[in-house]
């Protein structure tokens, strides 16, 4: 199962991450103010390793597309499995991170919708989940306006973080397969 060229919405266009995305990609992903809520001390070689583990996906049919408006790169938002060491294990997880300038404009939302329709649209599964930190306010909004509910049984720890670091707390959401 492979991934379309271009997902296309009112506003923006969702591509595979080419290497004219990679520049900014790699810039947005080493910034401290973007990753806050996602990397500790984020590098530009640990915003390659990301780029990478998702071209990994690609095989599988999944991965984070590059995220345009009105020409530039702005962010990443996608669909890949659930990592192996979490209890989301076995599960299609959506995600995305949108460089600061395009906070607050609604383009997050507007590119998870599109990859939820193209995940029902092209893939099995029943449902689709998200996690993020307890106290990542701005994820979990966005995960309730997609519809998603709090799945507070499957909560966890973190392994990624430090035991007293408050990104360890991590909750997760999910959203049904529409009727």
């Amino acid at each position: 199962m492979s991934q379309p060229a271009a997902i296309r919405t009112e506003r923006l266009i969702l591509t595979a991450p080419e290497a004219r995305h990679r520049d900014a990609l790699l810039r947005m992903l080493s910034d401290a103010d973007v990753m806050a809520q996602l990397v500790r001390d984020p590098t530009i070689e640990s915003a390659r390793a990301s780029l990478d583990r998702h071209e990994g996906y690609r095989a599988q049919g999944l991965g984070f597309w590059a995220v345009e408006h009105d020409g530039a790169v702005i962010g990443l938002c996608g669909l890949k499995p659930g990592a192996e060491d979490l209890p989301i294990r076995g599960e299609l997880e959506i995600g995305w991170i949108f460089d600061k300038p395009y906070w607050g404009k609604g383009l997050a939302g507007e590119a998870a919708r599109a990859a939820l329709d193209w995940s029902w649209a092209n893939r099995p599964e029943k449902r689709v989940v998200a996690i993020t930190s307890s106290e990542h306010a701005g994820s979990r909004a966005l995960m309730v306006r997609l519809g998603m509910r709090h799945l507070a049984d499957m909560d966890f720890e973190h392994p990624l973080y430090a035991a007293d670091d408050p990104m360890r707390r991590t909750v997760v959401y999910a959203v049904d397969r529409p009727a």
